[in-house]
C-alpha cells in the first residue's frame, strides 16, 4: 500500500472530509511518534503496539568477498512491538 493509499484509506476509516484532512493527521501522528523516540521516549498504544527505542552495541565484522573488516558504532535504533489485539486480527 502507498502512502497515498493508505490516506485514503484514514479518510475513509476516520470519517475525514478531504484528503489534506487525513493527510494532516497522518503527519500528525507520524510526527509525533518520531519526536518521542528522538527523546528515547516509548508510544504505548493499547492493543496495537509499542513504538520505542533500543541501544545497538558496536559491531564489527568482515565484508564478504574481501579481506577487510569494518566497525559499525554504537547506535540507537527504533523499535516497535506488536500488541496482542493487532496480532490477532491479523492472524485471522
Amino acid at each position: 500500500m502507498t502512502k497515498a493509499e493508505f490516506i485514503e484509506l484514514v479518510q475513509e476509516v476516520g470519517g475525514y472530509d478531504t484528503k489534506a484532512a487525513a493527510d494532516k493527521a497522518v503527519k500528525a501522528f507520524t510526527d509525533a511518534v518520531t519526536a518521542a523516540l528522538a527523546k528515547k521516549e516509548s508510544v504505548s498504544l493499547v492493543g496495537f503496539g509499542t513504538f520505542s527505542t533500543v541501544e545497538v552495541a558496536e559491531k564489527s565484522g568482515k565484508i564478504p568477498g574481501k579481506n577487510e573488516t569494518y566497525t559499525k558504532p554504537a547506535h540507537t535504533a527504533p523499535k516497535f512491538k506488536i500488541g496482542k489485539t493487532l496480532k490477532d486480527t491479523v492472524a485471522g
